[in-house]
């Protein structure tokens, strides 16, 4: 039986997310349907064990990102939210998905679905909630630079510098890096994402791939406005930089 708990002030998105879970899976129960920041608090310090959170990002007393600070909370957070920036940034730092506002039958199937694919992989993480707050508030004087990405190895989750990665890339339904030492790890952010964190060090050549500067020798033109890259890694299938990406990719090789 899996455990969900969904955070959410508005009534009727929290019905609606409750009438679509249960007509998902009798065997997904809710937990508890929690309003508030205040009452998130409370639950959690007496109920820590939970699967899975559903949870608002901006509630009536303030930022969920409040609740998860205060209380720790081991269980994957999916993110419920009508703002773009905010699921983004959400899930860099906790989640394991985002929804955006209004939500479909659909969206919450593949958010529950993604879970049941990477649960096995999931530990127990401490984010910079912090950090996460003052993004949302505006404050200026919190960076967003990133520089490691977070993988999951056996028991573990661990950084992995962007130097050490050659590639990052999607593999049927799930994410990985590939690293200079050939070694591979699973990663829960979708591309979207890290290409945002990765900006200046790797280069979204296609949708499926990532790469790092660091790991292409050269490019072979191949096709009208088409380029396959040469790496300096023994990597099993060509990748071939898009037509309507060329040239960004050639300028971007160009740059520091």
């Amino acid at each position: 039986m899996m455990n969900i708990v969904i955070i959410e002030d508005e009534l009727m998105t929290a019905e609606d997310l409750v009438n679509i879970i249960d007509d998902l899976d009798k065997d997904i129960s809710i937990s508890a349907v929690l309003h508030s920041v205040e009452d998130s608090i409370k639950y959690f310090l007496k109920n820590p064990l939970v699967d899975l959170v559903f949870s608002d990002i901006q509630l009536g007393d303030g930022l969920s990102f409040e609740i998860f600070k205060t209380v720790q909370v081991d269980a994957p957070i999916i993110f419920c939210t009508a703002y773009d920036e905010y699921a983004l940034e959400a899930i860099r730092n906790n989640g394991i998905d985002y929804i955006l506002k209004p939500f479909t039958g659909t969206s919450v199937i593949k958010a529950i679905d993604k879970y049941n694919k990477l649960k096995r992989y999931f530990v127990p993480t401490v984010s910079d909630f912090d950090k996460l707050i003052h993004a949302i508030t505006g404050d200026a004087s919190m960076g967003n630079e990133y520089s490691s990405i977070l993988v999951y190895y056996k028991d573990k989750v661990v950084p992995v510098k962007f130097t050490d990665i050659a590639l990052i890339y999607i593999d049927g339904e799930v994410n990985r890096v590939y690293c200079f030492n050939g070694k591979t790890y699973v990663i829960s952010q979708a591309l979207d994402e890290l290409e945002q964190m990765t900006r200046g060090h790797f280069f979204r050549v296609n949708r499926q791939y990532l790469v790092n500067k660091l790991s292409i020798i050269d490019a072979t033109h191949y096709f009208p406005r088409k380029y396959v890259l040469n790496l300096s890694i023994p990597f099993k299938e060509a990748i071939v930089v898009s037509k309507n990406r060329t040239s960004g990719f050639l300028q971007w090789l160009t740059q520091k």
